[in-house]
């Protein structure tokens, strides 16, 4: 047993606290908007320039000017507001959101983050991810414990080129929790019915479980 997308997104979610700027990632993080705890408002920040961004929209409020990073149509919430991506930037760059919630290819167990190309593979740049991993105030990494070839994704150190550099303060894989402890990761959750040798087997660096 294990999480699913869905558990590991909801997981995430659980991260986010009431009055928060928050920047989610393409892919999985973005679908942590749909999970909110109840009780829980934040204002979702888009690093192409838009500030108070809120659901997708139905067909008929589709407005094609308006849309996410990763090119999606959204809505404005009421007191949103648009600007330059100079501008968005200048937040990310001045400590501005509270929280970015990125995917990753790896993190290292002292919090090394590489997220954004893998040798050899085509890429369409880093994007946004450089300045949101090293400018949140909080960065949590959703993403699959090992990788497709099954090669573990939380490492002792990186082998793919690096986002940021000690700036990962959290991890959510379909086996549990994770947080960078400098020569170890620690184990704060494990997903129901994972094991710790299950854990141990799929992850590079050394686990202490809490």
């Amino acid at each position: 047993m294990s999480w699913s997308k869905d558990d590991m997104v909801r997981r995430a979610a659980a991260e986010l606290e009431d009055g928060q700027v928050v920047n989610l990632g393409i892919g999985m993080p973005t679908e942590v908007a749909n999970h909110l705890p109840a009780g829980v408002n934040v204002t979702l920040h888009s690093e192409n320039g838009l500030l108070g961004m809120g659901p997708f929209p139905y067909d008929d409020e589709v407005d094609p000017q308006v849309i996410n990073a990763g090119k999606q149509t959204v809505t404005v919430l009421p007191g949103g507001s648009v600007f330059d991506s100079a501008l968005s930037f200048a937040m990310i760059r001045g400590g501005h959101v509270d929280m970015a919630v990125l995917g990753g290819l790896e993190v290292a167990c002292n919090g090394d983050l590489a997220n954004w190309t893998v040798p050899g593979k085509m890429t369409t740049g880093m994007g946004g991810a450089m300045d949101l991993a090293a400018g949140a105030r909080r960065l949590v990494v959703l993403q699959t414990h090992v990788a497709k070839d099954g090669k573990s994704k939380l490492v002792p150190s990186l082998g793919l080129p690096a986002t940021a550099l000690r700036c990962v303060h959290r991890v959510i894989t379909e086996l549990g929790v994770f947080d960078p402890a400098g020569d170890h990761f620690v184990c704060v959750e494990k997903a129901p019915g994972v094991g710790e040798e299950e854990i141990r087997k799929g992850t590079a660096a050394p686990v202490v479980f809490r």
